[in-house]
């Protein structure tokens, strides 16, 4: 079928890129060993401080979020290190299966793929731990597999609380420059994160933000490395270069997109998402869906997983969407394929897109034969029109750097 208008993207990454960003990275690629780069870097650089809000340093890799994984696990890790990790859905596993694979011996924290990871749970295992065999707890902060968004405050309070020397290593894939989110004032000791979800920009950029006790690990860890090595990216990376050939055109998307960001002011994104999520989960509840995520402080506010009715297949139902509308929804996956499908609402989505995709995701119930109670999008303009006032920024702390 031939559609007309723009596809609506609605997966939780990678997100719609917006047209100010794509005319960014319209540009001839430049000489990456001239003065005009390094002053397009140091502009980068600096500004993924504010978004990491931190004052150290921010690596930029040429990779994937999965490149930054591994960049995490070898300038910090040796093989044959303990870590605790929580099993919040199929990224968490992921990771945890890439640092088996590094000879990294990981307690893996069993979950139920609806909740993120249990502070309390953490601390208890920390205190246990006399000997400090742990070097690091490893935490997804976002889980783009069940809209579940774990409590890294509480987690480096219960870190603090029992004086565990353990590192904390943070996913941010799926919720830097979308969710709050505090590399400094949570002491994280490594935040991992990527281009394609709230910086709103095509795939290809990892990222590191690393503190001083990150970094002194580095120097005495015994894991090989060359391309994800830290040090060698910091030196150049001091005077505005690369080691290696960067990706220049997304560095110019990155500026347009860090500019985005801050103009909108990070309060108020963070505010916009919370209003947007809420809405899409009045929408589920109405249409008598349930949500995956089964703890209210955990609602994650860049997508919603939803479950299908027994009997009904979500890939089956997410084809329907397709067809008819013209929209992509996220699929169910690992120990939930099939059986749920994702609604993104991050990066560049405001209170029209995310109804345009509500009705998409109503229409396409009704054509795939899915019970549910019609209305569902009335819901979600009434939470808006609620919210429209709430979720007050006054009350963020930001960095300003």
């Amino acid at each position: 079928m031939q559609h007309q208008g723009r596809h609506f993207l609605q997966i939780p990454g990678p997100s719609p890129v917006p047209d100010r960003v794509l005319r960014a990275m319209d540009m001839p690629v430049i000489d990456h060993r001239s003065a005009r780069f390094a002053e397009l870097a140091k502009t980068v650089f600096e500004g993924c401080q504010k978004i990491f809000q931190t004052q150290g340093p921010v690596i930029i890799f040429p990779s994937s979020g999965t490149g930054a994984w591994e960049a995490a696990i070898v300038n910090t890790l040796s093989p044959g290190d303990k870590v605790l990790m929580a099993e919040t859905g199929h990224f968490a596993t992921l990771w945890r299966n890439m640092a088996v694979r590094w000879g990294i011996d990981v307690e893996f924290m069993p979950g139920d793929w609806r909740h993120g990871a249990d502070p309390a749970a953490i601390e208890a295992r920390l205190a246990e731990d006399d000997s400090y065999a742990i070097k690091a707890v490893m935490v997804v902060h976002n889980e783009t597999s069940t809209g579940a968004t774990s409590r890294i405050a509480e987690i480096r309070a219960a870190l603090d609380r029992t004086g565990h020397s353990a590192l904390l290593l943070v996913d941010t894939i799926s919720s830097l420059g979308s969710v709050d989110y505090r590399h400094d004032e949570w002491n994280v000791d490594v935040t991992v994160s990527c281009s394609q979800k709230g910086f709103m920009l095509p795939p290809g950029l990892g990222f590191n933000a690393i503190s001083q006790k990150a970094r002194a690990a580095a120097k005495t860890n015994r894991m090989p490395r060359s391309y994800w090595d830290w040090e060698e990216m910091l030196k150049p990376n001091a005077s505005g270069f690369f080691p290696y050939t960067p990706a220049t055109n997304l560095l110019y998307g990155l500026r347009e997109a860090i500019a985005m960001l801050l103009e909108e002011g990070l309060a108020n994104v963070f505010a916009r998402h919370q209003r947007l999520a809420a809405a899409a989960r009045a929408a589920v509840t109405h249409w008598g869906l349930e949500v995956l995520c089964q703890d209210p402080a955990e609602y994650s506010p860049v997508l919603t997983a939803v479950s299908m009715p027994p009997g009904h297949d979500a890939d089956q139902f997410r084809k329907v969407v397709l067809e008819s509308s013209n929209m992509s929804l996220g699929s169910g996956l690992g120990k939930v394929a099939g059986k749920v499908f994702r609604i993104g609402h991050l990066g560049e989505c405001n209170e029209l897109t995310l109804l345009g995709a509500l009705s998409g995701v109503e229409m396409g119930l009704a054509a795939a034969g899915v019970p549910h109670r019609s209305g569902g999008v009335e819901a979600a303009i009434k939470s808006l029109e609620e919210r429209s006032g709430a979720n007050s920024p006054t009350h963020l702390k930001i960095v300003k750097n």
